[in-house]
């Protein structure tokens, strides 16, 4: 288990494996289930779309991002990587030019807090592959509701194929621990004036990791308690 993430070579990748690959300097990652061959299902707006808000801000994102070159349809996925929603890629186009990582589930509470960055793994324990193939095949066919890159984004997704695990409350962040570390370092800079006038600046930096661990640990998939266990059949009926 690696401090930040887990990086592992494709020959080591397994069924039903939790894969994620960083894009842009590390600025987010995005997750997927690897269901073998050499094919990873995940979820997303769109190529290159894998941050979009699901609200009006996206045209607005998405219209200030410079242009990609136009390039062929890969030879083994076709049109699928340019598609959106759920969908099934090779690992090349899954990974975009990146670099490999495994997911890690059923992390002891140190592990998990030892990793300043959310997003690479959880408290929680990953159900047999046999049931994670097939939440990944049966959304691939059936869609996992619109993308939300604070609610239903790709990490969510794949957390879900694993586990089966879904948020109940409608005002919370999803199941993503990305989108919970940026809650939780917002959450510490709201609190640092608060901080500051109660220990200065001797315990403002101690005080503020603990606040954002805290935050994190509180928000993981494996320790909340509005979830539950929702068979994957039943989405489709939601």
């Amino acid at each position: 288990m690696g401090l930040l993430s887990h990086k592992i070579k494709r020959e080591e990748l397994k069924v039903g494996d939790h894969i994620y690959s960083w894009r842009y300097a590390y600025a987010y990652a995005h997750h997927g289930i690897y269901i073998g061959a050499g094919l990873v299902t995940h979820f997303t707006q769109g190529a290159g779309q894998e941050i979009g808000t699901g609200t009006f801000l996206d045209r607005i994102v998405i219209s200030s991002s410079p242009a990609r070159p136009s390039v062929d349809p890969c030879p083994r996925c076709g049109e699928n990587s340019r598609d959106n929603g759920v969908i099934l890629s090779c690992i090349d186009c899954f990974l975009h030019g990146g670099e490999l990582y495994l997911f890690e589930y059923d992390v002891p509470a140190v592990a998990f807090l030892a990793k300043p960055r959310g997003g690479t793994c959880t408290i929680a324990k990953s159900d047999p592959p046999e049931d994670v193939i097939h939440r990944a095949t049966f959304l691939l066919e059936n869609g996992f509701g619109d993308y939300n890159v604070f609610k239903n984004n790709c990490e969510d997704f794949s957390v879900y194929c694993k586990t089966g695990l879904l948020v109940t409350t409608v005002l919370s962040v999803g199941r993503s621990g990305q989108a919970a570390s940026l809650f939780a370092a917002v959450s510490t800079v709201v609190s640092s004036p608060l901080r500051h006038l109660i220990a200065g600046y001797t315990g403002l930096t101690v005080l503020g990791y603990g606040w954002y661990c805290a935050n994190r640990y509180a928000s993981d998939i494996g320790v909340r308690r509005d979830v539950a266990r929702v068979p994957v059949e039943s989405l489709v009926r939601r």
